[in-house]
């Protein structure tokens, strides 16, 4: 399974967004991330469907909204006709995950999980035939520019082995500090979606971060 890098615009200028998505692109992104946050269960502030919807205009890579919020079954269906491919929802708000990810499945998009740093893997564990990729919190969610935490490496690699045991094949998206210097390390634990938003928007030349990104990732 090969390393796909999804940007996060979380670190872009919002006022030039358009630029930003055309910067990645041109630096091969697979993937933009887009996080959502309601100031409730993350201290942030950020998103919502009109502007994912702009920006699927300009993209011509697959939109990867994660849905930081405390109600995200509320506005599925908004965020998927707005333009979303893939919906990432929070285990720590769901009581009934397996539902919310097969509504997203039948809304047409890939269905996500993410897990904070402080919930354990085996939070997924009863969800894997509606699991379309999980992703592994690195920092604690709500503001970009946080440093990596070392012991998601060991999650990691006990998600990969999970999946490995069960015969499931899902990517394993990480997201959080994510730069050159550990990005390979974090491959070789297993992960093969890299999101990584101020170490490609925080340098001057996006383009060239998101290829340096993939290098560092392809190398390892």
């Amino acid at each position: 399974m090969s390393v796909r890098i999804a940007p996060s615009i979380l670190s872009a200028d919002f006022a030039r967004l358009a630029d930003a998505v055309a910067r990645i692109e041109a630096g091969g992104a697979d993937l933009v991330h887009v996080d959502v946050m309601d100031g409730h269960f993350v201290p942030n502030l950020t998103i919502g469907p009109p502007v994912v919807a702009a920006l699927k205009r300009v993209a011509t890579v697959p939109l990867d909204v994660h849905l930081m919020i405390t109600d995200p079954d509320r506005y599925l269906e908004a965020f998927v006709d707005a333009g979303a491919a893939m919906v990432t929802v929070h285990a720590e708000v769901l009581p009934h995950l397996h539902r919310t990810l097969s509504h997203i499945r039948t809304l047409g998009a890939k269905a996500g999980v993410a897990i904070n740093p402080s919930t354990p893997v085996a939070a997924i564990g009863e969800v894997l035939d509606e699991l379309d990729h999980l992703l592994i919190m690195s920092v604690n969610p709500g503001f970009g520019g946080q440093s990596f935490i070392p012991h998601s490496l060991s999650k990691i690699a006990a998600a990969r082995e999970l999946f490995a045991r069960s015969g499931a094949r899902v990517p394993i998206e990480v997201d959080g500090g994510v730069d050159l210097e550990n990005a390979g390390a974090i491959v070789r634990a297993g992960a093969t979606i890299l999101v990584a938003g101020a170490s490609i928007f925080g340098t001057p030349d996006a383009a060239a971060a998101t290829r340096a990104l993939r290098h560092a990732a392809d190398a390892a």
